[in-house]
């Protein structure tokens, strides 16, 4: 089997333009490939889209040394990578259309013997479901373990947004084949530029395996959460009980928040919940936790509007996360807009300081995009959303006057 010397990535989002960059930086031709033509351009202009420390400089070496360029056209490659969107439907099963989409595209160019690796996060089967896709193309190709034949894996990501170029580097990967062969493929393909352990398994296993690492985050999330809604009732505050009981040798409890954002926790429980929804009840009961915490936040600014009459509040992040620019199923979007929705006289200025202009669902007359100066200045009511580094430096000062909701205890005053 000859060796693997061009990859085409598809998605160029926060995952696959990492996995394209580093395949590129470690000697391998990468064609990057994306629907979007600003994407594109950007990419080919050795300028990265979105916020990532540390991807900029890598990239645009990848770009300049003719190793990695974006297309919108799928192009013959000894490997494809897929890392697009799986978003859920309504009723929370995954959309697996964009993986489809992605194997749609892919399906001309094959010539047999390619390997064909999904990296998007997925419910248990969805890497079949790819092959199946194209199998129906394309019934002239094999998969299974012959010569020629089409091998299939799953490689699910494993980074932290903000540590991405760290992390794809130094985290061990689980690999799942279809077949014993494609699994030992893709390890081959990974070894080119992971530094940390390879584990091999089966394709349905790695895909469970992301699912479960993102639930068990996800349940002792809901733990903390519940904790901070528990404690405001018996007036304790939560952020000194969480402290105390960490000293315990045992007991590492997280932070409560306003909810749970990102294109990984707060989707995919789901998919293990719509895989097996009689038996995942615990999983199904934190992300309804999760999911109603937003609501609890909102009903706790609307009570100070109301106690303070005030005519402006000032709302600081907007992110899923600290110190990212990425809003993705992010609790405090969807608490901006419901706000926004509640208030009737009431602006809100929010700071966030990591996006130059607000998504398309907060473009309402009564939201503005602001400086934290003016947000203090102009408001008599504060919702901290997102702990980032830049509001660090408020001062207890700085909150004279204002009606303080603070959902992360970044500001020590309050109840979460």
């Amino acid at each position: 089997m000859k060796s693997i010397e061009s990859v085409a990535v598809i998605g160029l989002g926060y995952i696959g333009l990492p996995t394209a960059t580093v395949l590129a930086t470690n000697g391998l031709r990468v064609v990057g490939v994306d629907v979007n033509p600003e994407t594109i351009e950007a990419v080919n202009r050795g300028e990265v889209p979105f916020v990532e420390p540390d991807l900029g400089e890598q990239m645009s070496k990848a770009v300049s040394s003719g190793m990695l360029h974006a297309s919108r056209e799928t192009p013959h490659a000894d490997a494809y990578i897929v890392a697009v969107p799986t978003p859920f439907n309504e009723d929370k099963s995954a959309d697996l259309s964009y993986i489809e989409a992605a194997a749609s595209s892919i399906a001309p160019q094959l010539q047999g013997g390619e390997l064909l690796i999904l990296e998007s996060t997925s419910p248990p089967g969805a890497t079949k479901r790819m092959g199946e896709v194209v199998a129906q193309l394309r019934p002239d190709l094999s998969f299974g373990d012959e010569e020629d034949a089409v091998l299939l894996a799953h490689c699910p990501e494993r980074v932290l947004p903000g540590r991405i170029m760290i992390e794809i580097v130094s985290n061990d990967r689980i690999i799942g084949g279809i077949t014993k062969a494609a699994a030992e493929r893709a390890r081959d393909l990974y070894s080119t530029f992971c530094k940390g352990d390879i584990h091999l398994t089966d394709a349905v296993t790695a895909e469970m395996a992301k699912l479960v690492e993102n639930s068990y985050r996800d349940v002792n999330i809901a733990f903390a959460n519940e904790l901070s809604i528990i404690s405001e009732h018996l007036d304790i505050n939560v952020w000194e009980l969480i402290r105390l009981a960490n000293f315990h040798p045992r007991v590492n409890i997280l932070q409560p928040g306003p909810g749970v954002g990102g294109h990984c926790i707060a989707v995919d429980p789901w998919f293990i919940v719509s895989a097996a929804p009689a038996e995942a009840r615990m999983i199904r009961t934190a992300r309804e936790v999760n999911d109603t915490k937003p609501e609890y936040v909102i009903e706790r600014v609307l009570k100070a509007v109301r106690d303070t009459d005030a005519n402006s509040v000032a709302v600081l992040g907007l992110a899923f996360k600290a110190n990212v620019d990425d809003l993705r199923e992010s609790p405090a979007v969807a608490i901006v807009r419901s706000l926004s929705e509640r208030l009737d006289g009431t602006s809100i200025k929010v700071v966030e300081p990591h996006v130059s202009v607000l998504p398309e669902s907060l473009d309402r007359e009564i939201i503005s995009l602001v400086g934290l100066d003016e947000a203090l200045r102009s408001s008599q009511v504060l919702l901290l959303l997102v702990d980032h580094d830049a509001f660090g430096s408020l001062r207890t000062s700085d909150l004279d006057g204002l009606a303080v909701v603070d959902t992360k205890g970044m500001l020590t005053v309050g109840q979460p």
